[in-house]
Formats: structure tokens, C-alpha cells, sequence
């Protein structure tokens, strides 16, 4: 038996072996991936060359396969792909000619970062073995006739042996015979899950020891017709561990700005809990069916981590080791194109069944508000998607700013809408009733949220979007019996001089009907939810402007009419009444944090009225 020729790397092959082995790689594991993507690379072209007469089909159907021996503590990979003759293993395995080493290298050498370049461009992934294999035979066949078979062997070091391999099938075999601390590679059990995790989708069947692996397919690849309602089911079970039936599914494609290949799925329902949980984006990113990245950063804005699914392109810019994408450009334009295909989507949903999108709604509202709050470049398309109950719409029933945009009247020109907790307490506050009285429609919203999306929107098809404390509305015609003017005004003043820094102004209303008085913010920016939810988020109220709210008072409301007879004729009375009839405005308005001053005042005022009023006292 002939010696094993021995042959030197050249030094641009070692120092790569030095990056592979020490800086490219985080994960070890990927080394797996690597030789997984490298044998379908070969199957897929010994399937080209059948297909086009280059070389006659065989029996045997393309797959990969993976073989391992725990004893001996070896992981062989084959495959029945295109082989190698002995000068391509030479020339892939050994030198810089095919591989493009010199000029990785050189992209280092310029960069100073071990993940500069594109690993399709170099094929440097075979040397990953070498990260958990202390010595990696390749056994290799071309398919040609009389060909011979030839086994390369490296331990990684200074160069490598090549000797003939008689036995050796159509194909290329890889050995690894793994290191001390990397035995668990030869563990069945372990390198599954490897291979479900990173191979899974593969064009070509992979068995370990015998037993089919990759059993789902990347339906994420073929025609939306060729993909039955049941292969869509079972994807998603797989992908999300989820039995409930999706509420939408997207199986699309684009060839621009970027190839890509999706599949984005919303589950039935939301798994975060505000304030407790918050999900983790799940829409993984492959290349050639190969998974890239689990979760990766900025494939979608961070409002849509509620979806599942897949994204594939074969065109996507990877940094060497195929950890994550090296051209932040790029990604950039992948999760514009997908963030607004989703969006496009959601409005057709709505528009095609608006119960179906109801649902939806009502498990992911908070999700498309972050968005309006955090994603100004599809703001416009988001408000669109809002959904809220109307003055004009029966209870329980939400609609839209287009819908509400379509029953406005020439006259009008804003969008109104009025923060309250519910629909009960929305139609009884006293912003409501110049609306009511004037049949003007108003937007309810319940969660103090919604006051800064609808801000941030600020306007919906021309319409300015304002709240309801915030409208500048008055009534078509002035209540019968009201006071005057100069009594009004006289009034107001007294009471600005009475209530003194608990008010910033006090003023004759224009917009009252049922209520005597109302509380408005002073800088006629926040509303008092706004002002309320800043503090929650730990903003004092000493922190924002003008925190003393206006007054505005009803000149035709019975309890008005009298206080100004009252203050010339009992004014510690008149004291009382002026202070509760704030204290009111500013509980209606939100803004009172502690009733039991009001409360006792209220006893007081009780009292005097049933005749057994104790003395009448001014505090508070």
C-alpha cells in the first residue's frame, strides 16, 4: 500500500484555520449547519447536472446523512451529491484558488473584523469543523465513469494528506473524529436538535442513524396554490407549538427591494401581559432554507412581536459565519417591505370581514398604538387600522376614522373624541354636551393611551383630531334665563378671587347644557388623562406647565344663577359652594385625588340645606 502523499497548506489556509477556529464562530454548534448546507450544495448540483444530461440519473434518490459512534467519538456527514476528484479536493480544500481565501483575507486585513464578507462568496464554512474536530477526513467520488475515489485528512495543523480511497462511493463523506470537549456532537439525541433547529427545512432528506429528520416542509417556498389549508395547519402547530387556529395567515413573495419568501402568522391570541410578560419576536430568518438567526434584531419593529413565521432570501448579505446579516442597509429595506406588506394586508382584512378584524383588534390593539407611538413611517397607515366606539354607533360597535370621516357634515372640521372609562361615563361628562346638543359625532376612547395616539396621528384625511375638553364649541343659542353678561363675567371674577391658585382663570362657558361647572387644562395641550398618565409614568405635577386647571361655568345652570345671588347674601356659604362646585369640576375632569375634603364639605352643605347646619366654616 502506497504512503499518503503529504502536501503543506498555504499560509493564507492556515491563518484562516487560526480565524475559523479561534474568533469566527460564537456558537460552536454551527459547524453542523455548515457541513449540512455544504453536502444539499452538492446534492443540488449533481440534481442540475442530471436535469441537464451532464451526467445520468441514478437510482438512488439525493439525500444527506448523518452517521455517529459515541464510543469512538465520531460525527460522519455524506451525501450523494457531486463529489470531488482529487485536484478539486486539492484546489477547494487546500489552496486559495476556488475558495477565494486570498481575498477574504484580504477583507479582513482591511476591515479588522473577523465577519467582514459574505460567506457564499468565500465558502469558508467547511473549516468550521475544525472548531469540534481534532482530526476531519473528506472521502470523495465524482460520478464520471472510472473515476477514483480520494480521502483528504487534516488535523488542522500545517497541512493535510491525500491518498487514494478504492471503496469510496459516488459522493463526499466527512469524518470527524471530535475533540475531548466536544464529544456531545456524537450524541444522537443533542445533534437532532441541532439539525431541527438550523437544517430542518433542507431541499433534501436528511437521516441520522438511519432515522428521517426533516419531515416538515418549507412550504414557505412554493406557490400560495400548491400549499393545501391542512399543510398551512401543520406548519404553524410546528412552528408555534400552537394548536388554536391562526387569525391570519401571509404567504407572500417580492423580488424588490430584496428576493423574499414569507410566511407570518398572527395566533389567536396575544401571550403578553402588560406590565408582566413581554413576548419575544419569533419570525426566524433563513437563507436558502437554511436558519440564520432565531430572533433576529430589526427584522420587524418591535410592535409586531406578536407574529410567527418565516422569512427566506437567498440574496441576503451574511456576515461570514451566517450568525446575522452584515448589511444593516439591507435589513432596513427587508423590514420596511414586510412591515408594510403585513399592514397592507390587515387593512384588506378589515375591509373583507370587519368581525374577523374586531377579534383581532380587541387581542392586539395595544400592539398597533405602540406602533403609532414608536413608528412614524407608518403612522398613516396604522390610523387606519384604528378602531373605536362612536356616539353615532350602537353600543359595543367600534368604527373607524374613515367611517367616521364619510358621516361628518360639510361644517365640520375636525375628528373629536373623549377619554373616559366607559361609554356610560363618556356620554354623562360635561366636555359631551355641547356635542349632543349640536348632534356632532364623538369618538369614545377608554384607555388614557389612546388620547396620545390620536395626538401623535394629530390628523386623518385633512382632519385635524382634537379632543373634546380641548374643542373650541359653543352652543348655536344661549339658554333661556342664564345671566348676564356683566353678571357672568362679575361672577367668574369673584370666583377667580375666592378659589385664588386652585384655578387659572374662571370663565363664562359657552358649550354647558346639563352642568353647572367644567374643569379645563390651562394650557390647553394635555388633557386632564394626559396629565394623569404622566404622573403615572412619574412626571409630578409640579413638572408640567400650568398644572391649575380653568374653570368654565354655566351661566344658565340653576346652581350658577344662585351663587351669584348668594355671594352678596351669605358669602361664607357662597365660600362653600364655590369650593364644591370646584372640587366636582375636577373630580369629572380626573383630577381629584383625594375626595375626603369634598366629602366632608358636602356634609356641610347638607346640613344647611335640612336646616341643622352646624357653623359654616371656609376651609378647603
Amino acid at each position: 500500500m502506497s504512503q499518503p502523499e503529504q502536501h503543506a497548506f498555504q499560509a493564507e489556509i492556515q491563518q484562516l484555520l487560526n480565524i475559523v477556529i479561534h474568533s469566527l464562530y460564537t456558537d460552536r454548534e454551527v459547524f453542523v449547519r455548515e457541513l449540512i448546507s455544504n453536502a444539499a450544495d452538492a446534492c443540488e448540483k449533481r440534481r442540475f447536472l442530471q436535469a441537464s444530461g451532464q451526467t445520468p440519473a441514478e437510482e438512488a434518490p439525493l439525500g444527506i446523512t448523518l452517521t455517529t459512534d459515541e464510543a469512538a467519538g465520531t460525527l460522519t456527514i455524506g451525501d450523494n451529491g457531486v463529489g470531488m476528484s482529487r485536484e478539486e479536493l486539492v484546489q477547494n480544500l487546500g489552496t486559495i484558488a476556488h475558495s477565494g481565501t486570498k481575498a477574504f483575507l484580504k477583507a479582513l486585513a482591511e476591515q479588522q473584523k473577523p465577519d467582514a464578507r459574505l460567506i457564499g462568496q468565500f465558502g469558508v464554512g467547511f473549516y468550521s469543523a475544525f472548531i469540534a474536530a481534532k482530526r476531519v477526513s473528506v472521502i470523495s467520488r465524482t460520478h464520471a465513469g472510472g473515476a477514483e475515489g480520494w480521502q483528504w485528512s487534516s488535523e488542522g495543523g500545517n497541512g493535510y494528506t491525500l491518498e487514494p480511497a478504492p471503496d469510496a462511493t459516488p459522493g463526499t463523506r466527512i469524518v470527524l473524529e471530535l475533540k475531548d470537549d466536544a464529544k456531545t456532537f456524537a450524541e444522537p439525541g443533542h445533534l437532532e436538535q441541532l439539525i431541527k433547529r438550523y437544517s430542518n427545512f433542507v431541499a433534501f432528506p436528511l437521516d441520522l442513524n438511519g432515522k428521517r429528520i426533516n419531515t416538515v416542509r418549507a412550504i414557505w417556498s412554493r406557490s400560495k396554490s400548491e400549499v393545501t389549508e391542512e399543510e398551512y395547519t401543520e406548519f404553524y402547530e410546528y412552528l408555534a407549538h400552537d394548536q388554536d387556529a391562526p387569525r391570519y395567515r401571509l404567504h407572500f413573495t417580492a423580488d424588490a427591494p430584496i428576493a423574499i419568501q414569507s410566511l407570518l402568522y398572527v395566533p389567536s391570541r396575544s401571550l403578553e401581559l402588560p406590565g408582566v410578560m413581554r413576548q419575544e419576536s419569533e419570525v426566524h430568518l433563513y437563507c436558502r432554507k437554511v436558519l440564520i438567526d432565531a430572533r433576529p434584531k430589526g427584522l420587524l419593529p418591535e410592535w409586531l412581536r406578536f407574529l410567527r413565521g418565516v422569512v427566506d432570501s437567498e440574496d441576503l448579505p451574511l456576515n461570514v459565519s451566517r450568525e446575522r446579516m452584515q448589511d444593516s442597509s439591507l435589513m432596513r429595506k427587508l423590514n420596511k417591505a414586510l412591515t408594510g406588506r403585513f399592514l397592507k394586508h390587515l387593512e384588506e382584512e378589515a375591509g373583507r370581514d370587519a368581525a374577523a378584524y374586531d377579534a383581532f383588534y380587541a387581542e392586539y390593539h395595544r400592539f398597533l398604538k405602540e406602533g403609532i407611538l414608536s413608528d412614524w413611517e407608518h403612522q398613516a397607515i396604522l390610523g387606519k387600522l384604528l378602531r373605536y366606539e362612536s356616539s353615532s354607533t350602537e353600543p359595543g360597535k367600534k368604527t373607524s376614522l374613515a367611517e367616521y370621516v364619510q358621516r361628518m357634515p360639510g361644517d365640520q372640521t375636525a375628528i373629536y373624541f373623549l377619554q373616559a372609562r366607559d361609554r356610560a361615563a363618556a356620554e354623562a361628562s360635561p366636555y359631551f354636551e355641547v356635542f349632543r346638543a349640536r348632534k356632532l359625532e364623538v369618538l369614545f376612547v377608554e384607555e388614557a393611551v389612546d388620547e396620545f395616539v390620536l395626538d401623535r396621528i394629530r390628523e386623518f384625511e385633512g382632519k385635524p383630531i382634537t379632543a373634546a375638553e380641548k374643542a373650541d364649541l359653543k352652543l348655536e343659542a344661549p339658554a333661556t334665563g342664564a345671566l348676564s353678561e356683566p353678571d357672568a363675567a362679575a361672577l367668574a371674577g369673584w370666583l377667580k378671587t375666592t378659589l385664588g391658585e386652585a384655578v387659572h382663570e374662571v370663565r363664562a362657558s359657552t358649550r354647558l347644557v346639563d352642568s353647572p361647572v367644567v374643569a379645563v387644562d390651562s394650557d390647553r395641550q394635555l388633557t386632564g388623562s394626559m396629565r394623569r398618565m404622566l404622573k403615572a409614568m412619574g412626571r409630578e405635577e409640579g413638572g408640567l406647565p400650568d398644572a391649575a386647571p380653568d374653570l368654565e361655568l354655566n351661566p344658565a345652570h340653576p346652581v350658577v344663577v344662585r351663587l351669584q345671588e348668594l355671594r352678596g347674601q351669605d358669602g361664607p356659604l357662597a365660600e362653600l359652594v364655590a369650593q364644591q362646585l370646584l372640587d366636582q369640576a375636577r373630580l369629572a375632569a380626573g383630577r381629584l385625588e383625594d375626595p375626603r375634603t369634598m366629602l366632608a364639605r358636602m356634609n356641610t352643605l347638607l346640613s344647611r340645606v335640612v336646616g341643622a347646619a352646624p357653623e359654616t366654616k371656609t376651609g378647603g
